[in-house]
């Protein structure tokens, strides 16, 4: 793509802190918790792949979840441990602009497939007998691929507004990695439509997917508790953690592009939230809060434990 000339090569990212000892502390906390995120998301990949009983749709979308979970960590957290070991934090404009491209592709497949997961469970609780006609095989595959296009349009419309902007002098970004509302006040060009358009893309469309979802999942509640007997419990709890999980990925995220583009003391904790807690963090709600995946994770380590206790026949 061509961008517009810009006097600025590279940006300096101010991270989340400037002392060395702090830095290294920083290292090893997001160290273990990028480990844990590849470690959680992976597990929850593999029983379903690995587990016949688990060949079902909502396991299909959960163990897709997974993948783009690790695939969102990794486009924050590698460049932000890099930087914290070595001391280092600037970034080209060509891998700024690259990183903003795979950060909102992810982050757009995440909100598109929770989408698909909704309605995934509206499908099983309002129509249960058609539920594994109407989600087959082809829909599911369909309806990831969906979630990753989805993601993909979102993304190539920021990056197309962004590279249209002249940077001049002025390169520090105060965050830990290239997101669009830091970058854009640097543009040395008045960014109001610029702005507006990235607010409608990014704030407007997570309000109004949120609050859609939100109410959904209230009437699929309301048919659990009053019409649904058989497996309520399972059925409850596992809407319950789809509830916790799209909070988790939406709310931050409304609180940084819902807004036109200022610095806020709590931009830095939200980014940190939804770019490396939430996949940390889905993994760990799906898996406490399903008993049936629970129980699969047990089996397949203690298959593992066993293999390697007795070892090669």
């Amino acid at each position: 793509m061509e961008t517009n000339s810009t006097a600025v090569s590279g940006f300096i990212l101010m991270g989340l802190s400037q002392n060395p000892r702090v830095q290294t502390l920083l290292f090893f906390l997001f160290l273990t918790i990028y480990s844990t995120t590849w470690l959680g998301n992976l597990t929850i990949i593999i029983t379903v792949i690995t587990t016949p009983n688990l060949h079902t749709p909502m396991y299909f979308l959960l163990a897709n979840l997974a993948v783009i979970d690790i695939s969102e960590s990794s486009v924050t957290s590698l460049k932000m441990l890099w930087d914290l070991f070595s001391h280092t934090h600037t970034i080209s404009y060509k891998w700024c602009i690259t990183q903003i491209f795979f950060f909102h592709l992810t982050g757009g497949a995440v909100v598109f497939l929770l989408v698909a997961m909704a309605v995934d469970r509206f499908l099983a609780i309002y129509k249960p007998l058609q539920y594994l006609i109407i989600m087959n095989q082809g829909v599911c595959i369909g309806l990831v691929a969906g979630a990753w296009l989805g993601g993909f349009a979102h993304s190539i419309v920021q990056i197309g507004i962004l590279i249209q902007l002249p940077f001049c002098e002025s390169n520090i970004l105060d965050n830990f990695f290239c997101d669009i509302p830091q970058i854009i006040k640097l543009a040395c060009t008045d960014t109001y439509i610029p702005e507006l358009l990235m607010v409608c893309n990014s704030g407007l469309i997570l309000t109004v997917i949120f609050f859609s979802l939100l109410v959904s999942y209230t009437i699929i509640l309301m048919k659990i508790r009053t019409h649904v007997t058989e497996g309520k419990h399972k059925a409850l709890s596992t809407c319950t953690a789809q509830i916790l999980v799209m909070s988790l990925n939406f709310v931050p995220g409304m609180f940084v592009y819902d807004r036109p583009f200022k610095v806020f003391p709590g931009d830095k904790i939200a980014s940190v939230l939804y770019s490396l807690l939430t996949p940390m963090l889905n993994s760990m709600i799906f898996t406490l809060r399903n008993a049936e995946m629970k129980k699969r994770i047990r089996n397949l380590m203690r298959k593992l434990w066993l293999s390697k206790m007795l070892g090669p026949s």
